[in-house]
């Protein structure tokens, strides 16, 4: 049987960490459902790995080559809960701010339910308030 944890973990470490985007189809089903909690408007989405990849890609271009430290992980059965900071410079478009070169970091949380050693869903909660706060900061240190 295949570690729900584990698939997590290398998940996170593989792909959501920029390194190797491209290695999405090894820890997702063809099709996942996205659960995107946004403060009192969240909404669901399906994405396919290719999707995943290009998201991923986004974030490079938004803030380079980051790091990601994966700070938790718990697991019960077939859900893992993920937690884990992301560093990167601000080097393009963010929500409207231009690049500033500022150091931004992300906290992020996730539960992830996998099926036979692939993600099927996720619930994911980004700090958006702290990351617009560091991108106002920045502009106004410009």
């Amino acid at each position: 049987m295949i570690d729900a944890k584990d698939t997590v973990r290398q998940f996170l470490l593989q792909v959501r960490s920029g390194l190797h985007p491209e290695r999405a189809d090894r820890f997702m089903a063809d099709r996942v459902r996205a659960h995107q909690v946004v403060s009192e408007a969240p909404e669901v989405v399906e994405r396919t790995p290719r999707q995943y990849t290009e998201h991923v890609q986004e974030m490079l271009d938004a803030y380079g080559p980051f790091t990601l430290t994966v700070d938790e992980l718990i697991a019960e059965g077939d859900r893992v809960y993920a937690r884990w900071t992301q560093d990167g410079r601000h080097i393009g478009p963010v929500d409207g701010h231009p690049p500033t070169g500022a150091r931004i970091t992300a906290m992020t949380s996730a539960v992830y339910r996998v099926e036979d050693g692939l993600i099927v869903e996720y619930w994911i909660q980004i700090d958006r308030q702290g990351i617009g706060a560091q991108l106002r900061n920045a502009v106004t240190e410009s």
